[in-house]
């Protein structure tokens, strides 16, 4: 009799009448392990991993041996095989397993229309759930791994068994079962949805309203968000009277991303793996599915998916995103933003995005590229488990932990696959002309696509060649070339021969952007590191198969890239040829250090935290416009991959001086673009540089930045904390900015005497030293805690001295509401259209959304409510689009008047409730007190009480 194992729920293994269920915890964690992926080989590392965790004791291996030899005596089928252990048992013996196919089943049965049929089966598969899944199993990682996808697999198949009964008319029966669901899962939008429409359908019409009413207050109040398609539709059904069925299917954004790269046009072969590709694709609806493309370096990999992508049809869009060394916390920032989440709505932890991401893909069929993968630990959060989505990853490795993922291994070319490969490279012309030579170089490069890329444009470079010199100058490299076939050795071997037929200015550009991580360069960059121009030596590099001319940035600067283990063999180039890499990254170094600084000047003229304060002729102010100030910020915005990698690798070389510096130099892009995963790690990297140096200085000054992004996150006690321990660490110039820096902080905290006290002080230390922007800052912040009209006019003329646009802006925006406050409507007007005018020119949205507030503001004040609803209205989408919560709410209060105005009463009050709802939420209590008195106004013209 064949033995039953359950995971789904505590540990169970069981025959017949007997429980064989092993006691010792690690036992049952080594079984749960083999469990999961049986007739799969685990090996040892992996298996030690799961048991015993991040820290498994000296003696793990043997003791390994020791618990599978006790399971051995109660499960029969624990193979030793080479490398691990595999356990030989038909999946649908572990209730896991079968499950799945329970599930995948019953979808194929609706997806035909045999609705009854489909029911049954996910009713079946769930029955099957005992508990949570791996109930007891003391294993981080396997619960992270295969417990939390499986639960989400078992609520998801239970809105879709439900979502079937409804529409089989059985919704009166489920109302209890969806009672307890959203109870225990309450900002699960599709379970809302149901319960609506299961109550409308049993004629409950008041409950199902009212259970709308409770989702909606749920989703605003948690999430800030309004009821997505589908929980509206269901209302909207409700109230239509009907009898609600099957709920509408998702459906697609206006906007959708397309982000794959192009094919590659002389892509070569691979029919059996782009058929299983287009095999695997989920249909709509079903579950989410997640190909692995792996193999030895070379084989293509990249250019598989790129190619497989470009003939699937995925509605809902498609996403790319190159892996790297990168944290999965940073690729979300991308994805999440690439799928339209604003920037100040991206969370700031990896756990909080990866729940986002989920969110958003859901109802969304997508088709995400996650190219370069180093790990299941990288990979895993990225992964979309939105119903009908299909992830293509590439990676060296199989990825064999990552829990429901298929895998195709990617070999070498046949011959005659590879002489086509060469021919789409170096022209069918000439490889029909010498045939016999074409097959000798296939066979020297041992089929490895990489390699016959790089043979292949060595001859379309070198039209006096025949196939034939090509193939005998192959014969005569290391001697070995049959070792292609071996992974690394191969590709080093293939990439020596372009490498070595280079002339000797495009090999030293080569092996020295070897010092380089970042994945792409600027033609600036590559010239910083070769010590001349390097424009001529990147595009004869690109001729010759060694890197790839991206095109245009957004900046106007051509890139290249190139493949990773290119990269690997330049370094070790570099380093045979020249040693380690800090000799060429000091000298590349001032160069970086230059451009960020020059960078970051134009973004806050004559800052003081570079530890300079720089004093400007009115000549020079001038040339600081608002084109060059954009241009900065395009500029930053290009490199900003290469230079958070330009980060490490000056930390990596042991050059701290300019690891600090750097980091420093980008703090302000990092705020002004909200790219708070890059300012994590890159002040860290900083921070931990400028204390190995023993910098005080750069010390005070990472800390500073820390504060910074503390605060622009809201977790200003943090922030406070950063700032007193940079205290004592700043030199005396900089101790006044620190301190203003602080008086923001408690300004934001609402201790507003102990704000002004660090304002007013700073002033005094600012005018003492001569700092002018210092000044204009404390002025500012001064003059706007205290609603002082000559301390803000201050702060204006000081940043026109500086040539600050930025900060000319925000003054004149803060004036404008001040002289608004004091019935000066003409002279409000003016300054906020200066101010407006700047920020737009800027291009910064978020000004130029409070701008546009405070303009309707003064065409209220003038009696022009339609030009005053106009510009609260295009304020208001701003703010949501950057989820500014606070904008939002002032917007929604402007608008209100303006409606009031306009006589539209009913609009009015759906404004003002809103922003009551946004004041409430935030804590504002002077906000809360303005809408209160909007809203009286507005029920006693409607005649109600709001």
């Amino acid at each position: 009799m064949n033995a039953r194992f359950g995971v789904l729920g505590t540990l169970r293994v069981v025959e017949g009448e007997r429980d064989l269920t092993p006691g010792p915890a690690k036992h049952r964690t080594l079984l749960a392990a083999l469990l999961l992926r049986p007739g799969r080989t685990l090996t040892v590392d992996r298996l030690i991993a799961e048991v015993w965790g991040e820290e498994p004791p000296a003696s793990a291996e043997p003791v390994l041996r020791v618990y599978v030899s006790a399971l051995r005596k109660v499960v029969a089928g624990i193979r030793t095989v080479p490398g691990g252990y595999l356990l030989d048992v038909d999946p649908g013996e572990v209730d896991a397993h079968r499950f799945e196919r329970l599930v995948t089943g019953a979808r194929r049965a609706r997806d035909a229309g045999r609705t009854a049929e489909a029911a049954d089966g996910l009713r079946a598969a769930l029955a099957l759930w005992r508990g949570p899944a791996l109930d007891g199993v003391d294993s981080a990682e396997l619960r992270r791994a295969y417990a939390v996808p499986l639960e989400e697999l078992r609520l998801t198949a239970l809105e879709e068994r439900v979502e079937l009964d409804v529409a089989l008319g059985r919704g009166a029966e489920v109302t209890g079962e969806l009672r307890a669901l959203v109870a225990s899962h309450p900002l699960r939008e599709r379970a809302w949805a149901q319960l609506v429409l299961a109550l409308g359908q049993a004629g409950r019409r008041p409950e199902a309203l009212a259970a709308y009413g409770e989702a909606r207050r749920l989703l605003v109040g948690e999430l800030g968000l309004e009821p997505g398609p589908e929980l509206r539709e269901a209302h909207g059904r409700v109230l239509a009277g009907g009898t609600p069925g099957r709920a509408a299917p998702d459906r697609t954004p206006n906007e959708t991303p397309n982000e794959t790269p192009p094919d590659v046009a002389d892509f070569t072969g691979r029919e059996r793996v782009l058929d299983w590709i287009r095999r695997s694709v989920p249909a709509a609806g079903s579950a989410p599915v997640h190909l692995v493309l792996h193999g030895p370096a070379g084989t293509g990999k990249s250019a598989v998916a790129v190619h497989a992508a470009a003939g699937l049809d995925f509605p809902g869009g498609r996403l790319h995103a190159s892996l790297g060394t990168r944290t999965p916390g940073a690729v979300l920032e991308d994805l999440l933003r690439s799928l339209g989440c604003p920037r100040g709505a991206v969370p700031a932890g990896p756990a909080e995005r990866t729940r986002l991401y989920r969110s958003l893909v859901n109802g969304r069929r997508l088709l995400v590229v996650l190219d370069d993968a180093a790990d299941e630990a990288q990979v895993r959060p990225l992964l979309s488990a939105g119903p009908g989505c299909l992830t293509l990853v590439t990676s060296r490795s199989p990825l064999s932990g990552l829990e429901a993922a298929r895998a195709f291994e990617l070999g070498v070319f046949g011959t005659d696959e590879s002489v086509e490969m060469l021919a789409r490279v170096a022209g069918e012309r000439r490889v029909r002309a010498e045939p016999r030579a074409a097959e000798r170089i296939a066979v020297l490069c041992g089929g490895l696509p990489l390699a016959l890329r790089i043979a292949g444009s060595r001859l379309a470079r070198r039209p006096s060649w025949t196939l034939e010199h090509l193939a005998g100058r192959l014969e005569d490299e290391r001697g070995r070339l049959d070792e292609l076939s071996a992974g690394d050795l191969a590709v080093r071997g293939s990439l020596a021969l372009g490498y070595r037929a280079l002339p000797d200015r495009e090999r030293l550009l080569l092996r020295r952007l070897g010092a380089l991580s970042a994945p792409h360069v600027a033609p600036w960059a590559a010239t910083a590191v070769l010590g001349e121009p390097a424009d001529r030596p990147l595009e004869a590099l690109a001729e010759a198969g060694l890197l790839r001319a991206r095109g245009l940035d957004a900046s106007g600067q051509e890139r290249y890239d190139w493949h990773d283990l290119t990269r690997l063999y330049a370094a070790e180039r570099l380093a045979t040829e020249e040693g380690p890499p800090a000799r060429v990254l000091a000298a590349a170094g001032g160069e970086i250090l230059d451009r960020a600084r020059r960078a970051r000047a134009l973004l806050l003229p004559a800052e003081p935290g570079s530890g300079r304060t720089v004093a400007r002729t009115a000549e020079q102010a001038a040339d600081l416009d608002t084109a060059r100030l954009r241009e900065s910020a395009r500029w930053l915005a290009a490199e900003r991959g290469f230079l958070v990698a330009a980060v490490t690798d000056l930390h990596r070389a042991g050059l701290d001086e300019a690891t600090w510096r750097l980091a420093f130099y980008l703090t302000p892009f990092f705020e002004l673009g909200a790219h708070h995963e890059d300012w994590h790690a890159v002040a860290e990297l900083g921070l931990r540089a400028a204390r190995r140096a023993g910098h005080r200085h750069g010390e005070a000054l990472l800390l500073r930045s820390q504060a910074d992004l503390r605060r622009a996150e809201g977790r200003l006690a943090e922030a406070a904390d950063l700032l007193r321990h940079a205290l004592p660490l700043a030199e005396a110039r900089e101790v006044p900015r620190t301190r203003h820096r602080l008086g923001l902080v408690r300004l934001a905290q609402g201790r507003r005497p102990e704000a002004e006290a660090c304002f007013v002080a700073c002033l005094a230390a600012f005018s003492a030293t001569g700092d002018r922007r210092g000044r204009a800052d404390a002025l500012r912040a001064l003059g706007g805690s205290r609603r002082a009209e000559d301390l803000l006019r201050g702060s204006l003329a000081a940043y026109r001295e500086l040539g600050d646009p930025r900060g000319e802006a925000a003054v004149s925006l803060d004036l404008a509401g001040l002289l608004l406050d004091r019935k000066r409507p003409s002279e409000a007007r003016e300054r906020a259209e200066r101010g407006l005018g700047l920020v737009r020119r800027l291009g910064d949205r978020l000004p130029e959304a409070t701008g546009l507030v405070l303009m309707a503001r003064v065409a209220l004040a003038e009696g022009r409510p339609d030009a005053a609803r106009g510009a609260a209205e295009e304020a208001l989408g701003t703010f949501r689009e950057y989820a500014d919560r606070r904008g939002v709410a002032r917007a929604l209060l402007t608008l209100t008047a303006a409606l009031l105005d306009l006589d539209e009463v009913a609009e009015a009050v759906d404004a003002v409730s809103s922003a009551v709802g946004e004041f409430d939420a935030l804590g504002d209590r002077d906000g809360l007190a303005e809408a209160g008195e909007l809203a009286r106004e507005a029920s006693r013209r409607r005649g109600l009480r709001v």
